[in-house]
């Protein structure tokens, strides 16, 4: 079981998904809308914007020019697990993904 720790959510008119989680794994949790592969879901471009500071959501986004991306990660399943997402729609689903830490160089580097 993942433990969830809610940061944020947008893009629906039910005010409650998609949404990011972080795990106690040091990845993401993302839920978003369901596509016909079970390892991809459809997130709004706004979503990313709640990642933790200095990280990124680690997997290759798509740009599906509307608004929004595909996101490709490991389904999850646990019940457990998803009972911690506060609400799941029948068309939605979660993937966990790598949380990578921003990198630095040059002048950037020397300020931090």
């Amino acid at each position: 079981m993942l433990k969830l720790r809610f940061l944020g959510n947008g893009g629906s008119g039910t005010g409650e998904c998609p949404a990011l989680y972080a795990t106690d794994q040091d990845t993401y949790a993302v839920q978003g809308w369901t596509t016909s592969h079970a390892d991809t879901i459809e997130i709004p471009h706004l979503l990313l914007g709640f990642a933790e500071p200095d990280t990124y959501v680690g997997a290759e986004l798509a740009d599906t020019g509307r608004g929004t991306f595909t996101l490709t990660g490991r389904p999850v399943t646990d019940p457990e697990t998803l009972a911690q997402v506060k609400y799941l729609a029948e068309d939605e689903s979660v993937i966990e993904v790598p949380k990578n830490t921003r990198r630095f160089y040059g002048n950037a580097a020397a300020a931090q």
